[in-house]
């Protein structure tokens, strides 16, 4: 085995989507001498990011690209409602706080936004939506990161990194899949995403389950880094079945599908299991406080299957689906093109239209349009599914990020065993989301951890380097 040694690096960032992008941004800017490692060739570099359209932003601009103000305080309520509240609450006060900031920050680097988009969604007012989505965002990261001087080497896989009493000194990178080589630097920042891609380490946690999981984000997420860090010392953080999952298209690709495999029609009509029968209120809250909850609940029915149905009233009332719909004049038809038993999709129709309420519907508020006397029942956007032609979608789980990752302090330096942070090893991004994420989500928080914590891992790496500096 030839080993080779580079130059020695001020910083090194492990990874390259929005996380790594935002340290290795700040850590040049603050004149530290940067490299990226990103495990993907340059055509498919920025793993989950560049699947991505939009941040959630605390703000109180009520023009574009928002359509009205969104102050910090209600973030806060939503992330406490979408998670119980039981993470780290200081981490995600930093992150919700920390918010506001972002916008300016990505317009400063290049990246550009568009109007909000309508539908199921609600984010048009608390969400800024990425102009080309999100592989144009990174694509503005990577050119400012480039043109500020920061080296990007990538299908670097890193394969190990020596750490001893608490400090970095070095990693071993796989580079090209065959040169094994030995990478330097003063301080690192681990922003390698989660593990979902590694399907072995998904069936040890969920057994059996796990083969009918499709995996939307990108196929280099197979928690390396993480498993590396763990192994030493670092302390860990999260339930490692908690995952932003959501109901995804059945039809999909098992890996790299992307965002557009998602179905927002949940909230629209009604969703049943292989049995016939519903099994969760479809309109307990707006569907970005509740998408993330619905890959888990499809993942806990038989076979992991589930199956939206609608009608013609709202067929173009959320955003167009990837796969075209099946569809058929009655319930019934569209119930056998699924294979499932017909008389009880049909009863459990039938059932949900005589429990509807009468109301005014409005998808784009909680309208309170509602069932009675029925189990479970249906809170809001509830209305007889009776105008056809009917149609349908096979629903699966599918895994955007695992939550499972390192534990970190407020200035993203990862915590090792007896609670002592780490001198100068650094986390941001999904590696370490857990922290703030421990179940649940709220539409377009991740990327927002991933800067935030991306800064603020690049500011302290960056002052750590000088600290040293100032020391020889």
């Amino acid at each position: 085995m030839t080993w080779e040694q580079t130059e020695n690096y001020d910083v090194l960032v492990i990874g390259g989507g929005c996380a790594a992008l935002s340290a290795a941004i700040t850590a040049r800017e603050k004149g530290a001498r940067v490299l990226v490692l990103e495990v993907a060739p340059k055509c498919s570099r920025a793993g989950n990011s560049r699947h991505t359209r939009n941040m959630r932003l605390a703000h109180e601009t009520t023009f574009p690209p928002y359509t009205g103000a969104y102050p910090e305080e209600e973030m806060w309520e939503n992330y406490l409602k979408a998670t119980g509240g039981v993470g780290d609450l200081d981490l995600a006060r930093k992150v919700v706080s920390g918010s506001s900031t972002v916008l300016e920050w990505m317009m400063d680097h290049g990246v550009r936004f568009q109007p909000a988009i309508a539908g199921t969604l609600h984010l048009g007012r608390t969400n800024a939506w990425f102009l080309g989505g999100g592989k144009a965002m990174m694509n503005s990261l990577y050119r400012s990161a480039e043109d500020l001087g920061v080296d990007i080497r990538y299908e670097a896989e890193v394969v190990d990194l020596d750490i001893r009493e608490r400090r970095f000194h070095q990693a071993t990178v796989l580079q090209g899949g065959t040169e094994r080589i030995g990478v330097a630097a003063t301080a690192v920042i681990a922003a390698a995403g989660g593990f979902q891609s590694n399907l072995t380490w998904m069936k040890e946690v969920w057994g059996p389950p796990a083969d009918n999981f499709l995996i939307r984000g990108a196929p280099h997420d197979t928690g390396t880094v993480l498993k590396i860090l763990l192994d030493k010392g670092v302390e860990a953080v999260g339930d490692p079945t908690q995952a932003h999952m959501v109901p995804i298209d059945a039809r999909s690709p098992k890996v790299d599908g992307g965002i557009v495999t998602r179905l927002d029609c949940v909230t629209l009509g009604i969703v049943v299991n292989k049995s016939g029968k519903r099994f969760y209120d479809e309109g307990e809250d707006f569907w970005p406080m509740r998408y993330a909850i619905w890959g888990r609940l499809v993942a806990q029915q038989d076979d992991q299957i589930a199956y939206a149905f609608i009608d013609s009233k709202t067929i173009d009332k959320f955003m167009p689906s990837v796969f075209p719909a099946l569809s058929g004049q009655t319930i019934a038809e569209v119930a056998e093109q699924f294979n499932l038993p017909v008389d009880v999709v049909t009863a459990t129709v039938d059932d949900y239209n005589t429990a509807v309420q009468p109301g005014e519907f409005d998808h784009t508020v909680l309208d309170g349009c509602k069932t009675k006397d029925l189990d479970p029942p249906k809170s809001h956007w509830a209305q007889r599914i009776d105008e056809p032609p009917f149609y349908g979608y096979p629903l699966r789980p599918g895994v955007t990020f695992t939550y499972f990752g390192v534990k970190v302090n407020q200035h993203a330096a990862v915590i090792m065993e007896g609670a002592e942070p780490a001198t100068n090893i650094f986390a941001a991004g999904e590696i370490m989301s857990g922290n703030i994420l421990p179940k649940g989500y709220i539409g377009g928080i991740g990327l927002v951890i991933g800067n935030v914590f991306g800064r603020t891992a690049g500011e302290q790496a960056a002052a750590y380097v000088k600290t040293i500096q100032q020391a020889a």
